[in-house]
């Protein structure tokens, strides 16, 4: 492994970069960034694959009680200006192909910083070597760091990233947490480092493929970085990758979704094989549903180290099980983790007898309080006293045990990602010749759920999926766009007039025998 064997860092491809270094480069950000006029509250963006800068800013803006804002890079101009206008940020930090991608969408006055995007990453996403360097005249990431002065002034109260999370209604919310106390953030360490299997153990090497731009991954990564621990960055998943590298860096930790299990499944025999995978100590999963079978081969096939968690970017850990547990209560998320709350309800707010499905209300240990930036009303409207629920129902059994049937809420989870139909239901409905629609969420083997829709024409007009996908793509995020397309004359609708989405997506959970 070289130089990384002995020095604790980040690999990524063939590139290292030691912890000492990252750190000192973040000095020298936080100092850039104050000679800005960033402030405590204030917002930092970055439209980042996983990379040593992802770190670096986050780091960053963590020493100036600042906000790190991390946007999707799958998205489009639109939605990314969205973001970068609702969280006021000063900076945007970005690889080269991803500000190409959303240029147009950048506001006037933002400071512009670009990270030349890698080789390791073109070559992963197939990036065109003139996307690759940062464009004529603009400023660079390294150079801003080269040219600062580092941060002498004590760290202030840490806010952490401020994630933007699609509601069931309008446009995405960003949870904005209150600043954490040392307190609170020593005893958030200890006791997420429990259910991750994380602490400060040279011998421990983590494997990143997750996008750091959702909660789950931003969390762990920055939670290992946090401990100093070897991180290894796969520039995208692929099954046999992954195989590959667990086996040259002796990798023992990772935070991965079921949709990676199942592809890894997917392999011949022969290729699982080839890879010596028992390094492999403790693997961490969320984000989605697992189906029980998956489970319980993988736990075959790499032992008893898989464990699952169940929470949300407003709540953290909730809920947890190990491997054993999995076995034994097929289906489950786990039981409730110390300090934690779980309510389970009906319409009324009064707790069902167990056994009972109701809507699921939670709060997790040594979270700090959060409200939905600029958007107050959508924080009380997801609150039962100090629980939130996230529109997940379920029940619990006699043993404490937590199942997740089903969603009150419509929201898609898809291979780990959460997408909301209404999002993609407001812009279908600007497009000539459609007069009504419906996106829901269906089967999907391998990723969980696809996104369906459901497209009434205006009467005459005569519309196709191949239109329907184009116009969806000029707007939204290409994983947005309904995988399923499907046209009636007259879809089914409830007394009041609104579409009667239950009668459209019920019949494919019963043919695939689930509800989620």
């Amino acid at each position: 492994m070289g130089e990384e064997a002995m020095t604790p860092g980040v690999t990524a491809g063939e590139r290292f970069r030691s912890w000492a270094d990252i750190q000192a480069n973040a000095a020298r950000a936080a100092g850039g960034f104050a000679a800005l006029g960033l402030r405590e509250d204030d917002s930092v963006a970055l439209m980042l694959r996983n990379d040593f800068a992802t770190f670096e800013v986050n780091m960053a803006a963590g020493q100036l009680g600042a906000y790190a804002v991390p946007i999707n890079w799958h998205f489009t101009p639109e939605e990314a200006g969205y973001i970068l206008t609702d969280s006021a940020a000063k900076v945007l930090v970005a690889h080269s192909d991803l500000l190409a991608q959303i240029a147009p969408g950048v506001p006037a006055g933002v400071k512009v910083l670009v990270v030349p995007t890698p080789a390791e990453i073109a070559a992963a996403y197939s990036v065109p070597e003139d996307r690759q360097r940062a464009p004529d005249g603009a400023g660079t990431w390294d150079a801003f760091i080269a040219s600062s002065v580092p941060n002498t002034e004590p760290p202030k109260a840490s806010r952490g990233s401020m994630i933007y999370t699609s509601g069931t209604t309008g446009r995405p919310k960003g949870v904005r947490r209150r600043p954490t106390s040392p307190e609170v953030q020593e005893a958030a360490t200890r006791e997420i480092g429990r259910y991750w299997g994380l602490v400060a153990d040279p011998s421990i090497v983590v494997m990143m493929n997750g996008p750091m731009y959702h909660s789950a991954p931003a969390g762990y990564g920055m939670f290992s970085a946090r401990l100093g621990l070897s991180i290894v960055l796969q520039p995208r998943f692929d099954a046999e990758d992954m195989l590959r590298l667990i086996a040259r860096h002796k990798v023992t930790h990772m935070h991965i979704v079921p949709t990676m299990f199942v592809r890894l499944l997917r392999l011949p025999d022969a290729v699982k094989r080839r890879y010596d995978v028992s390094s492999l100590r403790w693997i961490t999963h969320g984000a989605a549903p697992c189906a029980p079978a998956v489970k319980r081969q993988m736990i075959d096939w790499w032992g008893p180290v898989v464990t699952e968690y169940y929470g949300a970017t407003e709540t953290g850990v909730v809920v947890w099980h190990d491997s054993a547990d999995a076995l034994r209560k097929p289906g489950t998320v786990g039981r409730v983790v110390e300090g934690a709350l779980l309510r389970i309800v009906d319409e009324s707010g009064k707790d069902v007898k167990q056994g009972e499905v109701g809507e699921i209300y939670v709060r997790g240990p040594h979270v700090s309080e959060f409200t939905y930036n600029n958007d107050a009303a959508k924080r009380r409207e997801v609150a039962l006293g100090e629980l939130v629920t996230v529109g997940d129902v379920g029940y619990q059994d006699g043993d404490g045990y937590v199942y997740l049937c089903d969603r009150k809420r419509d929201m898609i989870i898809s291979g780990g990602v959460n997408i909301y139909p209404a999002e993609i239901e407001g812009v279908l409905i600007q497009m000539p010749g459609v007069r009504d629609c419906a996106v829901f969420g269906i089967p999907d083997e391998e990723f969980g759920e696809q996104i369906c829709a459901y497209v009434e024409p205006l009467a005459g007009e005569t519309l196709d999926a191949g239109r329907v996908r184009a116009w969806l793509a000029e707007h939204v995020a290409r994983y947005k766009v309904p995988k399923l397309i499907e046209f009636s004359a007259a879809l089914p609708r409830e007394d009041s007039g609104k579409i009667f989405k239950r009668k459209l997506r019920a019949p494919y959970w019963e043919r695939a025998g689930r509800s989620i």
